[in-house]
């Protein structure tokens, strides 16, 4: 009985020692890279960099990158953290923006071709001990992996948007993603003041994002069929939820270019005829009628002066 016991005591201790390990191993995480300076990659800069977290942020485009800039700066000085602006910093190089990083989030299009391009690239300029995770909206890291040789360091972090009001992120592992590597994903989250929303096994569209969009599919059915209108739609919503936006005002907000690929993305997945977006959702698209940064969405905006 006394060896059991102490055997027992044993394991405890070890699975202690090994979680402090692990949390110490978070906390060295002092620089991140964010690939994508868009919708939800200007934002998980600026929410890493109020926790005081150096930035690079990456974008292929100088305009987007530009414009990332002017978000960043103006929401820190809106919460008074002018001391902060400095920590984060822009490329377009990115080798560059990669260098002495210790984790990388990638936040680019839907893609599945060009996210696995992006990994195998991130995996040539960054350490061995670099941990490579993808902001997909709907891609399991599993479906991505195989274009880099480390797949013991990349999992998912999803993130949803607005980060400080929705302050959660999806984690989830790769086929041969390591306890280490998790756990620390795990604590970096919380160090940023989020809650880890942790799957247990693969998901397409991970734990909140298959909830959503089981409600965004059915709106859209309901739209593109006729059978109610959009304002009817969102009403009904706002009603029962008692939330301030309604589901096509919110598909508004996200890009409706950004909603077609996701859509298109569990079409490919399932192939059932359910889940295909509507032809009239492509037009949309395809007419650059992409919601609140084009003017003109499932509503109509009034666009702000630059």
């Amino acid at each position: 009985m006394e060896l059991n016991q102490a055997k027992d005591f044993m394991i405890i201790q070890n699975e202690i020692i090994l979680k402090k390990k692990m949390k110490n191993m978070s906390l060295n995480i002092k620089k991140i890279g964010i690939i994508g300076a868009g919708f939800m990659g200007r934002q998980i800069a600026n929410w890493a960099a109020l926790h005081n977290y150096t930035i690079h942020i990456y974008d292929i485009d100088s305009e987007v990158l530009e414009d990332a800039k002017g978000f960043i700066t103006k929401a820190l000085k809106r919460k008074h953290e002018e001391h902060v602006i400095t920590k984060v910093k822009y490329f377009n190089i990115l080798e560059s923006a990669l260098k002495d990083v210790e984790l990388v989030i990638e936040a680019v299009s839907e893609d599945l071709n060009i996210k696995k391009k992006l990994f195998s690239q991130i995996e040539d300029y960054v350490s061995e001990d670099t941990i490579i995770a993808t902001n997909s909206s709907s891609f399991p890291v599993s479906k991505i992996e195989d274009s880099v040789q480390r797949k013991e360091r990349v999992l998912n972090l999803h993130f949803y948007a607005p980060i400080n009001v929705r302050p959660m992120v999806d984690i989830m592992r790769g086929t041969q993603t390591s306890d280490e590597v998790f756990e620390t994903g795990k604590n970096w989250i919380e160090s940023i003041e989020c809650t880890p929303l942790i799957l247990k096994k693969h998901s397409f569209g991970f734990l909140f994002n298959r909830i959503w969009r089981a409600v965004k599919r059915e709106c859209l059915i309901m739209w593109a069929d006729g059978i109610a209108d959009i304002e009817n739609i969102d009403e009904a919503w706002r009603i029962f939820t008692g939330m301030p936006m309604g589901p096509f005002t919110m598909m508004d907000g996200i890009g409706l270019d950004v909603i077609y690929n996701v859509e298109s993305s569990y079409f490919k997945e399932s192939k059932d005829p359910r889940d295909r977006p509507p032809d009239k959702l492509k037009k949309m698209v395809e007419r650059s009628e992409l919601g609140l940064k084009t003017g003109k969405g499932f509503y109509t905006y009034r666009k702000k002066k630059k």
